[in-house]
This record gives C-alpha cells, sequence and structure tokens, in this order.
C-alpha cells in the first residue's frame, strides 16, 4: 500500500490513458482494419506505456496491452571505375506522383511507333534499405567488389565482400557478369552488435543500414566477417552469353540461376493500381521481415522498352522508387515560444520532450505561424504525433485529442512581444500568416541583423559569432554595421573572457574583411527581402553599387528574380535617411571589389545545373548552407529565397519552414540531403 501512494497521481492518470488509446488502435488496426495513426505512432505509445510500467511495477496489469507482446587490414580503400554507370531512381511518396511518372511513360510510348504496340508490365521489388553493392565476376569469378560511389567510381570493397556468405565466390556457369544489389544487415544481428558496443561503451547504431554500411567499409576484413551480412542481387548490368534476359523478371531469375541470393517478393504487376495494392501490403508487413524495407521499386519490366525510354540527366525514366510514408512517433508539447529573425519575423516552435526517430533526436519543430497553431488545434501539454518526412524533417502531423487530461493550456499569439522592442508591439505581415515586430530595431532584431552582417555569406568575420555579437551590443560598443570596423584593442580586452591573443585574431579577421565583394556586400546590408541570389542578381545587372542605389523601383522591378515588392523594398532602403548616412560611414572603412573579377566564383554561367533553380530550407548535417549555395552555382545552378512555380528544387534539411509546403502545393521536387549530395556528385 505503502508503493501505490508513492506513485505520482500524474502518472497514473497518463498510464490509463495510454491504455485506453493503444485498446482503441489496436482494434481499429487488427480488427476492423481501419488503422488512425501509422505503426510507428502506436508503437511509440507503447513504449511509453512499457516505460512507466517498468518505473512503476506495481502499475502492470495483467490486462495491460504491454502483455500482448511475447585477411591484413587495409592502409585505405582503392577507388574504382564502374564499367557501367549506376543510376539512383527518382523518388514518389504518394500514388498521384506515381501516376504523374506513368503519364509520361505512357506519353514517349504513344510517340513511338515500336512501343505504341508494347503493353506496359511492371516489376515491382522490395527496397532493401542497406549498402548497394556492384560485383563483377570474369570467367565466372568474383574479381572485384565495389561501392556505389558516385556512380562512375566507387571504392573497392572486394575484401570484405568475399566474407559475405551469400555472395558466390564462383558462379554456376563461366560468364562475364556485372551485378548490383544490396548489402543488408538483419535487424538481429543489429541487436547482436549494440549489446556487444554498450559493454565496450562505444555508441550504438542507430539502425541497420548505418551499422550494415559501417559493416562493408571496415579497413579490417575480419571486422566485416563477424557481422553476418547478407545480400539481394537485382539488377544484372552485363552478362555475356548467349542467353539474354528479355524482362526485369527474365533478370531475377537468371540472377539466381547464377547463384546469387534474389528476393523472392518480387511481382508482375500490369497496372499501377496492382502496384498501389503490393505497396499497401508491404507499409503493413515490413516490420516483419528480418531486412529492413523503405520502399517499393517500380520497374518497366520489358528490357526493349527501357532501352528506348532511356534516361535524364540523373536517374532511369523507367523506374521509380516509391516510398513508404514518414516514419511517426508520439511526444509531448512542453512549451510553445516565439524565436525572432533578422527581418522581425516572429516564428512559434514547439519545445518538446526528447524523442529519438529515424536515427537522430528531436526536442524541436516549427509551428510556422499563427494559423497552423489554429489549423492543428495543438495545445502546450498536447501529446502530438511526429513525424521526418523525407527522412529528416520534423513536423508536427496531428494533436492525439483523447490523451489529453484537462490540463493542457491553449496557445495564444501575444499582442505584445517584450523582446521586440518599443512597447512590443506586432503586427500582421501584409498578404501573409506570418507576423512581425513593429519595431525594426529591437535587440533580438539587432543581434540577427548583425550576426547576418558578418555571416560567411556577407562579411564573413572569423571570430565574430553570436555570443561576441550579443556581448559588443551588451557593452554598447556597436549600435550600427560600421562600428565594427572601428573596434580598438582596448575596448575588447576590457570585455570579459577576452585574452589578449584572441583580440588580437579578432581584429585581425575584421580587418582582413575590409575588402568585400559587391554581391556579398549587398547581402551584409540586411535588405528586406534581398538575400545571397538577389544581391547577386543586383551585381550582375548592374556592376556596381552607385548604379544600385540610383535605381528607380521601375529599373530594379524588371530585373529577373526581383519583381516589384523586392524592388520596392531595395528603393525605400536606399532612400532611407539613416542608411543613407550608415553607408557613407561604412564605406569609408571598406573596399568594394572590382564585381567583374569576382562574379565568376560567385555564379557560373555553365554547368550541369545550369538553368535549375534552387530553394534551401532547414539545416543539413554535412554542408553548411553557404558551402551548398557555392556548390549549386559552381555548376551553374541558381539559388532563389522564395519557392514559387519556377523552381526545379527544394532541398530540405532540418527545422524547415514553411517553404516545405509550399513546394508540395506547387508539386516541385523535394530533395532531402542524401539525394541532394547524389545530384552534386553526378
Amino acid at each position: 500500500m505503502r508503493n501505490e501512494q508513492k506513485v505520482p497521481k500524474a502518472d497514473k492518470e497518463r498510464l490509463e490513458k495510454l491504455k485506453k488509446v493503444i485498446n482503441k488502435h489496436c482494434r481499429l488496426y487488427h480488427v476492423l482494419d481501419q488503422p488512425e495513426i501509422s505503426d510507428e505512432a502506436y508503437d511509440s505509445l507503447m513504449e511509453e506505456l512499457i516505460l512507466i510500467e517498468n518505473k512503476f511495477p506495481e502499475l502492470k496489469t495483467s490486462n495491460s496491452p504491454s502483455q500482448r507482446i511475447g585477411g591484413e587490414p587495409l592502409l585505405f580503400f582503392k577507388k574504382t571505375k564502374h564499367k557501367i554507370k549506376q543510376w539512383s531512381f527518382d523518388d514518389a511518396f504518394s500514388f498521384e506522383q506515381m501516376k504523374k511518372w506513368e503519364e509520361k511513360i505512357l506519353r514517349m510510348t504513344d510517340k513511338n511507333p515500336i512501343l505504341k504496340k508494347e503493353k506496359i508490365e511492371y516489376c515491382v521489388e522490395l527496397k532493401i534499405d542497406g549498402l548497394k553493392a556492384v560485383l563483377t565476376y570474369k570467367k565466372g569469378g568474383l574479381k572485384v567488389g565495389a561501392t556505389r560511389g558516385d556512380g562512375s567510381v566507387g571504392e573497392d570493397v572486394t575484401q570484405n565482400t568475399k566474407t559475405i556468405k551469400d555472395i558466390p565466390l564462383i558462379l554456376n556457369e563461366k560468364a562475364e557478369v556485372i551485378v548490383a544489389g544490396e548489402i543488408w544487415l538483419p535487424k538481429k544481428e543489429l541487436r547482436r552488435i549494440n549489446i556487444e558496443r554498450k559493454k565496450q561503451g562505444k555508441p550504438e547504431f542507430a539502425n541497420t543500414r548505418n551499422a550494415g554500411a559501417g559493416s562493408v567499409r571496415q579497413l579490417d576484413s575480419k571486422i566485416t566477417a563477424g557481422r553476418n551480412l547478407k545480400s539481394f542481387m537485382y539488377d544484372l548490368d552485363l552478362f555475356k552469353n548467349a542467353e539474354q534476359p528479355k524482362t526485369q523478371i527474365d533478370e531475377l531469375k537468371l540472377l539466381k540461376k547464377l547463384g546469387f541470393n534474389v528476393n523472392s517478393h518480387y511481382k508482375l504487376c500490369d497496372s499501377l493500381e496492382e502496384v498501389e495494392k503490393y505497396y499497401q501490403t508491404w507499409i503493413k508487413k515490413k516490420e516483419n521481415q528480418e531486412y529492413g524495407i523503405d520502399g517499393v521499386v517500380v520497374k518497366v519490366n520489358s528490357l526493349k522498352v527501357r532501352k528506348i525510354l532511356g534516361y535524364t540527366g540523373k536517374s532511369p525514366r523507367w523506374g521509380i522508387a516509391y516510398k513508404f510514408p514518414a516514419e511517426q512517433v508520439t511526444t509531448v508539447v512542453e512549451d510553445i515560444v516565439l524565436q525572432i529573425g533578422r527581418t522581425g519575423v516572429l516564428t512559434p516552435v514547439a519545445h518538446l520532450t526528447p524523442v529519438f526517430v529515424d536515427g537522430s533526436t528531436v526536442s524541436r519543430a516549427t509551428l510556422h505561424n499563427e494559423d497552423e497553431i489554429k489549423r492543428l488545434d495543438i495545445r502546450v501539454g498536447d501529446t502530438i504525433i511526429l513525424e521526418k518526412a523525407g527522412d529528416v524533417i520534423p513536423k508536427v502531423v496531428s494533436v492525439l485529442k483523447e490523451m489529453r487530461s484537462g490540463g493542457e493550456k491553449k496557445y495564444h499569439f501575444p499582442k505584445k512581444v517584450p523582446a521586440c522592442g518599443n512597447g512590443g508591439k506586432i503586427e500582421r505581415v501584409p498578404g501573409q500568416a506570418a507576423h512581425r515586430c513593429v519595431n525594426k530595431n529591437s535587440f533580438a532584431q539587432l543581434k540577427r541583423k548583425f550576426q547576418y552582417f558578418v555571416a560567411k555569406s556577407a562579411f564573413d568575420v572569423e571570430g565574430l559569432g553570436p555570443k561576441v555579437v550579443a556581448v559588443l551590443l551588451e557593452e554598447a560598443l556597436v549600435a550600427s554595421f560600421d562600428d565594427i570596423f572601428s573596434l580598438k584593442k582596448g575596448d575588447l580586452l576590457a570585455l570579459p573572457r577576452f585574452a589578449e591573443k584572441s583580440v588580437d585574431n579578432l581584429l585581425a579577421a575584421i580587418d582582413d574583411a575590409r575588402r568585400i565583394e559587391l554581391a556579398k556586400f549587398l547581402t551584409a546590408l540586411g535588405i528586406d527581402q534581398v538575400g545571397e541570389e538577389t544581391a547577386i542578381d543586383l551585381t550582375n545587372h548592374f556592376g556596381n553599387l552607385k548604379a544600385v542605389k540610383m535605381a528607380t523601383i521601375e529599373e530594379l522591378a524588371i530585373i529577373e528574380g526581383v519583381g516589384e515588392v523586392v524592388a520596392d523594398s531595395i528603393y525605400k532602403w536606399f532612400q532611407n535617411k539613416d542608411n543613407q548616412e550608415m553607408l557613407e560611414r561604412l564605406l569609408k572603412e571598406i573596399t568594394i571589389i572590382n564585381p567583374k573579377k569576382s562574379l565568376g566564383s560567385l555564379a557560373s554561367k555553365s554547368g550541369k545545373l545550369e538553368n535549375k533553380t534552387f530553394v534551401l530550407t532547414g539545416t543539413m548535417e554535412t554542408l553548411s548552407r553557404d558551402d551548398a549555395k557555392e556548390k549549386i552555382r559552381q555548376l551553374g545552378g541558381k539559388i532563389s529565397g522564395s519557392v514559387s512555380a519556377r523552381t526545379d528544387f527544394v532541398v530540405a534539411g532540418e527545422q524547415t519552414g514553411s517553404k516545405l509546403a509550399k513546394a508540395k502545393q506547387f508539386g516541385i521536387k523535394i530533395l532531402g540531403e542524401k539525394e541532394f549530395l547524389d545530384l552534386l556528385s553526378r
């Protein structure tokens, strides 16, 4: 009885709510076949239930839903060039996108007299979540095992490939063969490896794909051999023999005949509707397999048709990866706070109970604006379903309102935000769902403006990070951009945590920044609606700062990528008396480099991405936004700050904003970080 009294009332009530909700969704799924939430969201609720029961064993009852659960090491890898180029498929995330893909195929076949009479059938295969391998055999013997790499050049992992027991060292026929397939790690093997790593104090692998890829790329093949990897082969890229397959189904049968392990769950479908049935079946079955599955691959079955359909610059026209829905989990909204951007726009952000989803821990998710909060009816204390669309983007999908206890608090968008300064007044942005500070010079905005001014895309002052900028503003050492270049050693040494060496380094970095390209200078000014790309457009069009300053709204608006709204913002900025005075002071401190000599590094006029427009949203793990933009420019691409019908790609990292939703409305191709890097490498 004493133990019973120690259990907090909130935990008891939470447990009863969880039981009720889990039982409800269990019946909807298993009895009525009418699921309302994803398997992942259901599993997340169950995980929380078990966590509470483990913490308070006295709460566990016999009728709880939880009771249902019954060579020599290498120094480095050599590069190897693929004899046959390795392509990657475009992705589809809905049946509507699949229909658009099929329509393109049918338009091409209807125009071709050879293909017009051909019946289009599809071979559908499971998309195994592993590491792509390319195997080369000569006279029936394994000669090279390689990773995909960039599609043209991979890494030679032959020594490791030979340790995988279901990859034949000698084929059943003495033929010259190149095959492609997936190397994967069984789920039970991942569990075993992680137990060992935990004992050794090493970090555990997040999923089978990461562990499998890491196992294949071990310099010591003995480690690879100890991981018990497996494989499925699915493509016959080269087969020098009289017996040539005519369809993808024939290829799979031939691969099996040669001695390869082939996944048996492929199917011939005579319509896209049949493909959809297969897809929906495997959404439910995927978790029951010993390998990870992240979708299905749909290929035109006839090799004759495929040859004529050919390829785009980056992928086959005759095939597509139909990805499964994003992973979903449940978590609790602990708070909703407002963030103030450089231009004063207020963005509500949900602070969440940290939750692990698809390989990473998520503790925040943007709610975009007041309208989105109302649409979701999201409250502080709510249990929500969170998903990572495209593997990387945290998004609140919905609220589990039946989990409410009555203590949740509605969020009311404030009429005043103290951080905005001058009484904290805010206003609705005309024509948008966003709010912004009325005062343009609040401390929060000033911090963001100065951070933007010294960022890599602008003056690039090394050592002037957010914390240093905040200290300089708090100590009133800077109030205007030009003040940065007037800082003295004595000013900085008087500040806390500023040693002589760090002060010297900072002053040297400021001095180095005095020479700047025009496009970077225009970016640094922080003119509303003017980002890096617009700054480049202005530089390309006018060539010097004086011409930009003197331009009329009409002259600005005719520039491609500018338009009337942006033109009005630029014109008003340069007409503002305070800005004019600051600019005059700033130009005495810095030198603008002749743009004609610097634009080559800013915007390439030719390349593989020529005439392609990109919009970047969110943050990436392996590339800074500046580096990503530079790589796009080097390949001839263009970056835009907003999504429109003319946008070709939206690159989505973590913590994205409203640009992603707009991209989906326009049906624009969305690239995750991996797909973006693949595109750059190709």
